[in-house]
């Protein structure tokens, strides 16, 4: 069984890494929203893979440090691209969630990062 529970986020950031003269060197922020993808057996008492509750409260710590901060002072995310925030949440959601198969990152309704561990 395969579920999927999101959150959002606001946070600015910029992109060391990129030419001098592309627009997303510059501060800038975005409306993130992070889909989480969970694989597991149903539990035949509760029903659930995973209780929704229970990966909302997992998530909770990261949102908070994301949420209206400036990633680029994050340690781990000073080149924060959808990419490294996708493989930064992964690391440390999986941890928690060992259910967790893949997380996607979407900086905007059309762009998303989706990372499924090594």
């Amino acid at each position: 069984m395969k579920i999927t529970q999101a959150f959002c986020f606001e946070a600015a950031h910029f992109l060391p890494n990129v030419a001098p003269t592309h627009r997303c060197r510059a501060l800038h922020g975005h409306s993130y929203r992070v889909e989480l993808k969970l694989e597991g057996p149903v539990d035949p008492e509760t029903g659930f893979v995973v209780d929704f509750f229970a990966i909302e409260k997992a998530v909770e710590p990261l949102r908070a440090m994301l949420d209206h901060h400036c990633l680029n002072e994050i340690e781990g995310l000073e080149n924060p691209t959808a990419e490294n925030i996708a493989t930064w949440l992964y690391a440390r959601i999986k941890k928690t969630l060992p259910q967790l198969a893949a997380v996607t990152v979407y900086e905007t309704k059309d762009c998303c990062a989706e990372y499924e561990g090594e």
